[in-house]
């Protein structure tokens, strides 16, 4: 059944055009009840066990309207709700609304335990409904809503008898909706009615979202925010800036867009992330700056807060900053947070069974307490809970939001290691059944076989190793090198060929393009993909055939390129060593094997490429790593130490580098718009004069016009009374630099390609497909490339699909790396529990009220 409507619309060109819409109805749509013989249909998702609760104690099915899932989603979420139906009208106003719900939404479809539907209602003959005259859009959903609840509603009379009949029961928050739901006989409940009547789950009580649970408080006179219209008005004209907020980890007081806020009447209710419209301050105003200054927010004894704004008031610097006032939210960026309740804001007793308000301290020490109603107050004290945000009204000192869930004991290394994860927005659950239901049906079982030769190069003859961190799974790559007749070498790096087993637009991919990476903390990884490939099929192990992507040179004794191929290949490592294995064999005289000669061959080459990276302006830094060794039984660290730095460690490096480039030039050739692409902004001055400043007193300056000039003078700046220096300066510098980032090559111009820290003009992911979903991507641009008669998905050529991906990894790749480094600060912490030790440290850098020392025998910081 077709139903059609025609408008006329108006092009860019003034022209008047028909545009005929046709909107395909059927009959064929399943109910998907497990006990229905009516409809035709597969795998039935609801259960004959429906809920039951004291409010409805019949069995029925849930019928959530876009607001619940809106601003209910935690309840949603919840283990005692199940049986949903999603009409596809709200699924689809949840995925224009907000992309973080829609996502959990999405979750709760895929797992099986929760049996939540989508039904089609806006293509089924008998639910579907037409906009009325004069009808608002939202109103004309929440009529198509309450259609579809009615249809099945009769559907289901019709295959359940009086015993075991099931019901089915809209929830929404709006009152005139459910009004109108009532009177034509339907049931329907507000959540907190629903919620209410579910006696066997008190705590959902405390989860239900609340927007006005906390009194007004008048000694922070928040202004009001200006509309959406005035905030875009006042970009236009000059008289605003737009900007994302970054609150100080020192001072949560202070604030920078590229202008600094300063106190909470002029942060004005925004929180760290979120993109703001900020009103510069008249100039006689600019003088008035902290100096580097600790403030952390604190309560009174009565549980109210204290006022800080005196410590702001007394600190002056020399210079004048430019200092603005938040007046406007364009966009919020909440999501929930971990924290604890804080003591001095409860006032129950241990047996109070009655609601009161509380302050939750978050984590993150940027985010302001937040207030929570609870009956929970007293059980969850010493508790890390997760809580979120419903709104901050302009007349109340905090955020008001409500308790989602408790995760554990407070200094609980699993629940701390929970609290990690969820704070950097770390995807950590196990893979749904979906994601593996696309793995080889063998297993592990799985082999190469005469079939995978096709289109592939043979190299299984060669003498391939791979070289990588001991205890290492997830093996990306491997090399070769072979003298050739003419006195050249032919090199190859070879890697893992993911995208045999990842193909675009299925559960496994969008699983990984999720979760983005890899995460490495000290007692665990948080894989990108599952096991069976990244440890197994995918992993390059040494004596067994596996599927590669191989990059192959032919490099001059000087390390010249003569020429480069790119190929799908299949090989056979021969071994996988670890950097010490591989740098005893190279110092072993005594090992003259071809294996053994090769690596030495591959160590002199990487050298030579390591000189010409230098004499370019790449810059060495020092990003120092320290290694845990756990007891085994409590996977408590034991013992700490440095990682140690070999020649292997850099053999393997420059190849991979030069992989990274070769790649890069080869897919922008082919895709000069929508590369996949990793550049290297360089550093703004202020942080590295303000460096330069503080080594003055030694005598030495850092020049950074080009990273050339900032290279060489880290590499002048040499105490010979004191070796560390040195290296404390790099890693203080390295600290000073922007973050590198993904993006696609149509949206800038190829001077701003450039990756300053490398010195090189262009530069991609190519070689850890395994743990980067970027170099999963950047693998079948190559593909692409090197066919140019094969199909490739339009995604490859889409501009702005590209360039979201690349938000999306960026965020991963920078939440990845500090929840890497809390994991660091958490077992570093449980390590000098009770510890009292004497070490050597440098104080790099004095507040007002403080300072911070590094201990290098630990890089404790």
């Amino acid at each position: 059944m077709l139903q059609s409507k025609s408008f006329l619309k108006r092009t860019k060109k003034g022209n008047a055009i028909k545009v005929v819409q046709e909107h395909y109805l059927r009959d064929d749509i399943w109910c998907s009840v497990e006990c229905c013989k009516l409809c035709v249909q597969t795998g039935p998702v609801l259960s004959t066990s429906a809920m039951l609760t004291a409010q409805i104690p019949r069995p029925h099915y849930i019928v959530p309207d876009t607001n619940v899932f809106m601003n209910q989603i935690d309840i949603i979420e919840h283990p005692a709700l199940h049986d949903v139906i999603i009409m596809q009208t709200v699924y689809e106003e949840i995925r224009h609304l907000s992309l973080p719900i829609y996502n959990r939404l999405r979750a709760l479809i895929n797992d099986q335990k929760k049996r939540f539907y989508v039904f089609s209602n806006e293509h089924h003959r008998e639910t579907y409904i037409q906009r009325l005259k004069d009808e608002s859009p939202n109103d004309r959903n929440d009529r198509a809503i309450r259609s579809a609840v009615k249809w099945y509603s009769t559907h289901l009379k019709k295959i359940t008898n009086k015993e075991n009949h099931i019901e089915v029961v809209l929830l929404t928050d709006d009152v005139g909706n459910r009004t109108k739901a009532q009177e034509e006989g339907l049931s329907a409940f507000s959540v907190r009615e629903y919620v209410e009547g579910m006696t066997d789950t008190p705590e959902l009580v405390d989860i239900l979202g609340n927007s006005s649970n906390v009194e007004g408080d008048k000694k922070v006179p928040y202004e009001e925010h200006l509309t959406s219209s005035q905030i875009t008005n006042g970009i236009k004209n000059g008289t605003l800036h737009q900007g994302t907020l970054n609150i100080s980890m020192h001072n949560y007081l202070e604030a920078y867009t590229q202008i600094m806020i300063l106190g909470r009447p002029c942060l004005n209710r925004a929180i760290q992330g979120d993109v703001v419209a900020v009103q510069l301050l008249p100039k006689s105003e600019w003088l008035r700056t902290p100096t580097a200054v600790v403030v952390e927010e604190d309560l009174k004894e009565d549980g109210e807060p204290k006022e800080q704004n005196d410590e702001l008031e007394n600190e002056v610097i020399e210079s004048s900053q430019p200092t603005g006032k938040i007046v406007g939210i364009i966009k919020r960026n909440w999501r929930p947070y971990c924290g604890f309740i804080s003591k001095k804001s409860v006032k129950s007793s241990a047996t109070s069974t009655f609601s009161e308000n509380v302050l939750v301290v978050p984590m993150d020490r940027r985010i302001p307490y937040i207030y929570i109603r609870t009956r929970q107050a007293q059980n969850l004290m010493g508790q890390r809970i997760l809580v979120s945000i419903d709104a901050w009204p302009k007349n109340s000192t905090y955020p008001q939001g409500h308790y989602v869930r408790a995760l554990g004991a407070a200094g609980d290394k699993s629940t701390e290691t929970e609290v990690l994860l969820l704070e950097h927005d770390v995807p950590f659950q196990e893979f749904a059944s979906q994601v593996l239901n696309g793995l080889p049906v063998e297993g592990e079982a799985w082999r190469v076989t005469e079939e995978h030769l096709s289109g592939r190069a043979d190299l299984r003859h060669l003498n391939i190793c791979s070289i990588d961190p001991p205890g290492c799974t997830d093996i990306d790559d491997a090399l070769h090198v072979r003298p050739l007749p003419n006195g050249n070498y032919e090199v190859g790096v070879h890697i893992a060929d993911v995208t045999h087993f990842v193909k675009p637009f299925t559960a496994l991919d969008e699983e990984a393009a999720n979760r983005g990476t890899t995460v490495y903390l000290v007692n665990k990884r948080i894989d990108m993909l599952p096991e069976l490939l990244g440890s197994n099929l995918c992993s390059l192990r040494c004596n067994v055939d596996r599927l590669a992507f191989s990059c192959i040179w032919e490099l001059t004794s000087d390390a010249e390129i003569v020429n480069v191929n790119f190929t799908k290949s299949v090989i056979s490592s021969k071994a996988s060593l670890t950097y010490e294995e591989a740098q005893i064999l190279i110092d072993d005289t005594r090992k003259q094997d071809d294996l053994t000669k090769g690596i030495r061959i591959l160590n002199q080459l990487a050298k030579k490429l390591h000189k010409k990276r230098i004499d370019r302006g790449a810059i060495t830094l020092a990003s120092p790593e320290v290694r845990f060794q756990l007891d085994f039984d409590s996977q408590d660290p034991v013992d700490v130490e440095m990682k140690e730095l070999r020649e292997t460690n850099a053999l393997v490096e420059e190849f991979m580098l030069l992989a990274n480039i070769s790649v890069a030039e080869k897919i922008y050739s082919k895709f000069p718009a929508s590369s996949l692409l990793r550049r290297h902004p360089p550093p703004t001055s202020t942080k590295l004069e303000e460096l330069s400043n503080a080594i003055k007193p030694f005598n030495f300056s850092i020049e950074f016009e080009t990273s050339r000039a900032l290279a060489e003078s880290l590499d002048r700046a040499v105490l010979p009374d004191d070796p560390y220096f040195n290296k404390l300066l790099r890693i203080l510098t390295t600290r000073c630099m922007m973050q590198a980032v993904y993006f696609c090559s149509g949206t800038l111009q190829f001077q701003d390609f450039r990756h300053y820290g490398l010195a090189a003009g262009i530069y991609t992911h190519f070689t850890s497909p395994i743990r980067r979903y970027s170099d999963v991507i950047v693998h079948r641009l190559l593909h692409a490339a090197i066919n140019p008669d094969k199909n490739y998905g339009q995604e490859l050529v889409d501009i702005n699909k590209m360039q979201k991906l690349s938000d999306v990894l960026n965020h991963r790749h920078r939440m990845a790396q500090l929840a890497s480094r809390s994991s660091v600060e958490l077992h570093t912490n449980i390590f000098f529990k009770g510890k009292i030790e004497h070490n050597e440290g440098y104080v790099t850098r004095v507040l007002k009220n403080g300072f911070i020392v590094l201990v290098p025998k630990y890089l404790f910081l």
